[in-house]
């Protein structure tokens, strides 16, 4: 099964997309903030990361940095959403290294086909 790591601070939107992302068949972990995300990444390899950009402890950009530095987790595919739309924002979070940048808020089913695309380009297939 593939599995996603999400790190998002909100416990109302971290729950939706847990829900939204097994409903759709991935199996899926879920932390609320950046260090946190990257000890999960090292511990259970994901096949995908779901990262907000402000987070307690560490944001997401610091934390898509250290993933990328690492040579055990550089291959993972990260995917920033965020209330932060701004074209800046989007330049950062695509400058540390992430494959996309969402923005909240998302509905369901576009979010669910821009990760099967990425993972498709991955070589990952539920």
């Amino acid at each position: 099964m593939v599995k996603i790591l999400v790190a998002e601070d909100d416990p109302d939107i971290r729950d939706l997309l847990t829900f939204t992302l097994q409903f759709a068949g991935y199996e899926v972990k879920s932390v609320n903030n950046g260090e946190d995300a990257i000890r999960l990444a090292r511990r259970d390899d994901p096949d995908l990361i779901l990262l907000d950009v402000r987070m307690p402890r560490m944001t997401g950009y610091e934390a898509c940095s250290l993933i990328r530095a690492d040579p055990m987790l550089a291959h993972i595919p990260i995917l920033f959403l965020s209330a932060k739309g701004q074209d800046s924002e989007i330049l950062a979070g695509l400058n540390v290294g992430a494959e996309e940048y969402l923005v909240k808020p998302f509905v369901p089913d576009q979010l669910t086909q821009r990760i099967r695309d990425v993972l498709k380009k991955h070589g990952k297939v539920i």
